[in-house]
C-alpha cells in the first residue's frame, strides 16, 4: 500500500489587521520531504508517525510539504493557492496513493477562500481519484463544514485543550483510513451543530467530563470515532461554530443518533461552558493575596489566537502597583527589541513598549528598562517535543519586573520561554503569560494557582457581540437564550 501525507496549518482570524503572507510560513518552517526528521527539534510528531506505522506494515510512504505559520488575519490568496497546489502536484505526480494523511488546522482562511482545508481536499481528490482514501487530522478549533465531511472519507479532532493528545488522534486517523483502503472498514460521518459558540478548555470541568463522554461514546459498538468541534469564535465564516462530529461503522443512522446525543448533552450545559474571568484589577487583588506562585493568563492578547500579542496593559497595571518578583512575556515588538540589541547588555535607557499594531495592541508604555540578557535564536518547548522559535528576544528589567521581548509572535507554552533568557522563576510570586490556555500544560506543574484574565485584546470572549458577517444565521448561544428550541 501507498501511503501520502503533508499538512498546512494555521489558524485565521478574520479580525486581525494584517494578512498571512509567505514569511509567516518561512517563520514556521516549510519543510518538503523531510518534516518526519528534520532535526533540531523541529520534527513534525505526526508525520514521524506515520512514517513509523508505515514503515512497520511494509508501506510505501511520501511525505509533502508541511508547513505552519502563527494565526494572523486571512492568508493571501497566491500564498496559499502555492502551498495547496505544491501539495496537490506532489501527489499527483508521485501517485498513485491508497491513502492520503493530512494534518490541517480548520480555520485556515484565505482572502478569497473561507474555507481552505475543504478546497485543498476537493483539490486532492480530484487529483488522485475517488478510491484514494483521504483522512484529516483538525485542530479542534476549526470551522468544520459539511463540504469537508463530504470531501474527506475520515476527520478526526484532537480532544484535548491544551492539545496534547494530537499524536494519540493521529493514530486513531491512520487505523480508520489504512482499514478502509484494505476493505475492511466502511467509515460513515455525521455532523451535528450545537448553534453555539465558546470557549472550551478540557482542563477542568465541564469540559473535562465532555471528554469523558466522548471517550465513552467510541466504545459503543459500530462507534468509531467522536469529536467535539470547539470553533474558533474569532473567525468570521459561514460554518463559525461548535458541533460534533461521529464516524460510525458502516452506519449512518447511528453516527447522525450519537452525534446529536453528544451534541444535546453539551448543550445542556452551555452555561456554565461560558467563560467567566476576572479583569486585571480583581484578577490582581486575587493574585496577590495568594500564597506561592501564581500564573495570570492574559488571554485576549493571545498571539496564538491571532492577536498582535504587544498589548502591554497587564504590565502598566503590575507597575502601577509597584509589584515585584514578576515575570511577563512574551511581548512581540521587533523595533525594541532591535533598539534593546544596540543599547547592548547593561544599558539603562528610556523605551517605548508595545501598542504598535492597532487598535488591540493598546497604548504604548514609555518605560525605563535595563538590558539583562540578548538570545539570538531564542526558542520554547511548545506541545509536544518541537521547539517554538521566538527569534531574537531580549530581557528587560523594569522596575523589578523581568519581561520578555521577542521578535517571532508567538504565545508562550512552556517556562523556558523565561528560563532560557535567564529569567528564574523559582523566586517569583507572579508570572504573566500572553497565552489563552495552551500554557496550561507546561506551567500548571510549576503553578499553586492560575488565574485567567480578561484582558484588553484582540480575542475577547463576549461571543454574542462579535460582528459576524459571513456566518449563515446569527440564532446562536450566547448570543439566543436557546437555539434549539
Amino acid at each position: 500500500m501507498r501511503i501520502f501525507t503533508a499538512g498546512i496549518s494555521t489558524e485565521t482570524n478574520t479580525f486581525a489587521p494584517w494578512p498571512t503572507g509567505l514569511r509567516g510560513f518561512e517563520e514556521g518552517g516549510l519543510f518538503r520531504g523531510n518534516a518526519s526528521h528534520a532535526g533540531e527539534g523541529t520534527d513534525n510528531l505526526v508525520a514521524r508517525l506515520y512514517r513509523e506505522l508505515a514503515g512497520a506494515e511494509g508501506h510505501d510512504f511520501v511525505e509533502g510539504l508541511f508547513t505552519t505559520a502563527q494565526p494572523s488575519g486571512p492568508t493571501l490568496q497566491r500564498v496559499w493557492e502555492e502551498l495547496r497546489d505544491e501539495i496537490i502536484a506532489s501527489a499527483r505526480v508521485q501517485g498513485p496513493f491508497d491513502v492520503i494523511l493530512l494534518l490541517l488546522h480548520g480555520a485556515m482562511v484565505a482572502t478569497e477562500c473561507d474555507d481552505c482545508e475543504a478546497d485543498l481536499v476537493a483539490g486532492l481528490r480530484t487529483a488522485c481519484g475517488p478510491s484514494t482514501v483521504i483522512g484529516v487530522e483538525l485542530d479542534p478549533h476549526c470551522h468544520l463544514s459539511q463540504a469537508l465531511v463530504d470531501g474527506a472519507d475520515a476527520l478526526i479532532l484532537m480532544k484535548e485543550y491544551p492539545h496534547v493528545d494530537y499524536v494519540e488522534r493521529a493514530r486513531e486517523l491512520y487505523a480508520i483510513c489504512t482499514a478502509k483502503a484494505l476493505g475492511k472498514s466502511r467509515p460513515i460521518s455525521a455532523l451535528f451543530d450545537c448553534r453555539m459558540i465558546g470557549f472550551y478548555p478540557t482542563t477542568s470541568e465541564p469540559m473535562a467530563g465532555v471528554v469523558r463522554e466522548l471517550r465513552e461514546a467510541e466504545r459503543r459498538p459500530g462507534v468509531l470515532s467522536a469529536s467535539f468541534v470547539h470553533g474558533f469564535p474569532w473567525g468570521d465564516t459561514a460554518d463559525t461554530g461548535s458541533k460534533v462530529l461521529v464516524i460510525a461503522e458502516s452506519d449512518m443512522a447511528l453516527a447522525a443518533r450519537t452525534a446529536e446525543e453528544l451534541g444535546r448533552q453539551i448543550y445542556a450545559q452551555r452555561e456554565a461552558l461560558l467563560p467567566r474571568m476576572p479583569g486585571i484589577d480583581e484578577a490582581l487583588d486575587r493574585a496577590v493575596a495568594l500564597p506561592g506562585r501564581v500564573v495570570l493568563a492574559d488571554t485576549a492578547d493571545n498571539a496564538g489566537g491571532g492577536a498582535p500579542g504587544d498589548n502591554v496593559s497587564l504590565l502598566r497595571a503590575l507597575l502601577a502597583r509597584g509589584l515585584r518578583r514578576a515575570a511577563l512575556g512574551a511581548i512581540w515588538d521587533p523595533m525594541s527589541v532591535q533598539a534593546s540589541v544596540e543599547a547592548g547588555v547593561g544599558a539603562r535607557f528610556m523605551l517605548r513598549l508595545g501598542g504598535k499594531c492597532g487598535q488591540a495592541s493598546g497604548d504604548p508604555l514609555d518605560v525605563m528598562v535595563s538590558v539583562r540578557a540578548i538570545r539570538e535564536r531564542h526558542d520554547q518547548q511548545g506541545l509536544g517535543g518541537a521547539r517554538q522559535p521566538m527569534g531574537l528576544s531580549v530581557w528587560l528589567e523594569c522596575a523589578g519586573i523581568d519581561v520578555v521581548v521577542n521578535s517571532i509572535r508567538t504565545q508562550v507554552f512552556a517556562p523556558d520561554a523565561f528560563t532560557g533568557l535567564g529569567i528564574a522563576l523559582d523566586d517569583k510570586h507572579l508570572i504573566v503569560v500572553k497565552s489563552s490556555h495552551h500554557f496550561h500544560a507546561k506551567f500548571a506543574p510549576i503553578a499553586d494557582s492560575i488565574i485567567p484574565v480578561a484582558s484588553p485584546g484582540a480575542i475577547q470572549m463576549n461571543f454574542a457581540e462579535i460582528d459576524y458577517r459571513k456566518r449563515r444565521d446569527l440564532n446562536f448561544f450566547p448570543r439566543v437564550p436557546d437555539p434549539l428550541a
